[in-house]
């Protein structure tokens, strides 16, 4: 009899803010039966899914008995003090604050810029076509990559990954903006430090599983 999974995930396919909490779900050992909310379909205005999360933002994840919980990083945070092991957190205090930091300056900094809520705004409002907004998000992701490759590239804590040899909450960050780079075909030069952090954290089975493409509803991986 196959075990009950410990949470309901709403989600969809392409997006940064499911993929950071499948992956750390991987992490911990812990299993999501997923719901697809299909932003293409505009099923996150639905009232149904309104009265889960009034901002109509994915995820949300729902553990039996409780509330559901949403906004991504929270409930990064809320499964590392579920579940402490393996930690995605440093034990230090200053270290857990830089890791929360670069993941601040990838979740909140960048990521609300390139969601399809502002496409929209500006496609209706803005004059944009696709070839703009393909160019806004080009710009975003670049600006902001690359100040973070800055302090990557100097800062004593990086190691094999963002803060040592430890995939962090950072990490999960930071591979969420190539998810998306992923799923919209665009590639970025000029930051290593950031593509050897990536290359150890592909490696990591957590991190694969979480692969978009991998997921149910995704079309099939483009191949070049």
């Amino acid at each position: 009899m196959q075990k009950k999974a410990d949470f309901e995930l709403f989600g969809f396919w392409r997006t940064a803010s499911t993929y950071r909490v499948r992956v750390a779900l991987n992490f911990k050992g812990l299993t999501a039966s997923e719901r697809i909310i299909n932003l293409e379909k505009g099923e996150n205005r639905t009232p149904e899914f309104l009265a889960i999360n009034s901002l109509g933002a994915i995820p949300a994840l729902i553990e039996e008995g409780h509330a559901p919980l949403t906004q991504s990083l929270a409930i990064l945070e809320f499964l590392e003090e579920k579940q402490p092991n393996p930690p995605l957190l440093p034990s230090d205090l200053y270290g857990r604050a830089r890791v929360r930091a670069i993941a601040g300056m990838l979740a909140t900094d960048t990521h609300p810029l390139i969601t399809p809520r502002i496409k929209k705004y500006l496609v209706s409002t803005g004059g944009f076509d696709d070839a703009a907004w393909r160019a806004w998000q080009i710009h975003w992701l670049r600006v902001n990559l690359e100040a973070v490759e800055s302090r990557l590239a100097v800062e004593p804590e990086v190691g094999a990954f963002c803060h040592g040899d430890q995939p962090s909450i950072a990490d999960i960050c930071l591979a969420s903006m190539f998810s998306v780079m992923q799923a919209f075909d665009i590639r970025m030069e000029g930051i290593p430090v950031i593509d050897r952090i990536m290359k150890n954290c592909y490696a990591l089975d957590a991190f694969a599983r979480a692969d978009p493409y991998l997921q149910e509803g995704a079309p099939a991986k483009a191949t070049r």
